[in-house]
């Protein structure tokens, strides 16, 4: 058995169908039980109440990173083997990764302001973010401004290569620049740099939910985009008939 054979649109059609429920039963479970665990452990010696943004913040801004990268792989399939649903995988992915940037900037914002006195700060990590969320928006715009569905995957998938710098700088910026207010990585496997496990494991639980909901809506677009895509090849073949 080979991966490419999920590229055929009814193979993926019936494998996310019957994927689908699963994914949403573990994404409700996962993502309210890890809120509901992580907003009832007890207070930060430093940080107080505020530091229980982080069950929202740490698993958005995760995602909005993992989500380019992830539509990078799918531009990449689509420019080099031409397969449809790796194209329409991305195009579903988008919309998702957005709102998952605009949460982690909003919630960052909400954790900065008592921490750093500020709501906003030009730090390279906040700063690439925010430029990751306007690719975001702009790979979005490309895909509804071009009319022809394979220029637009073309034009998208260039654009993914370019935004993904972005996508790793998010990532990596506070590792590259020294100066900057925001901490390092949440978790680590460094001794001594370990997050404690009253609110580490309450994390892991919020960010395995968030996956699964970005795989569960991931699912249903892609579907969705299939089908809008058949209906227009039926509709194309009745008004040449």
């Amino acid at each position: 058995m080979s991966i490419w054979e999920y590229a055929n649109p009814v193979k993926f059609m019936r494998t996310s169908g019957a994927i689908l429920p699963y994914a949403v039963a573990g994404a409700a479970l996962c993502t309210v039980s890890g809120l509901v665990w992580g907003f009832l452990t007890p207070q930060d010696y430093k940080q107080g109440a505020t530091v229980k943004i982080i069950f929202l913040h740490v698993p958005a801004a995760l995602m909005a990173i993992n989500i380019w990268l992830m539509m990078l792989v799918t531009s990449l399939i689509w420019l080099v083997r031409r397969h449809h649903v790796s194209a329409l995988a991305a195009k579903a992915a988008a919309p998702v990764g957005a709102v998952m940037t605009l949460i982690a900037l909003i919630t960052g914002a909400i954790w900065g302001q008592p921490m750093w006195g500020t709501w906003w700060e030009w730090d390279p990590r906040l700063t690439s973010f925010l430029i990751l969320f306007l690719f975001y928006l702009g790979y979005i715009a490309l895909w509804a401004s071009v009319e022809n569905p394979d220029s637009a995957a073309d034009l998208t998938g260039v654009l993914c290569l370019v935004g993904s710098v972005f996508a790793l700088l998010s990532r990596y910026a506070v590792n590259f620049w020294n100066q900057g207010l925001h901490q390092g990585a949440s978790l680590s496997l460094a001794p001594g740099e370990r997050m404690a496990a009253v609110y580490r494991y309450p994390l892991y639980l919020t960010m395995a939910g968030f996956f699964l909901l970005f795989l569960s809506l991931l699912l249903v677009r892609t579907r969705t985009e299939i089908r809008r895509r058949r209906l227009a090849a039926l509709l194309a073949r009745e008004n040449r008939a």
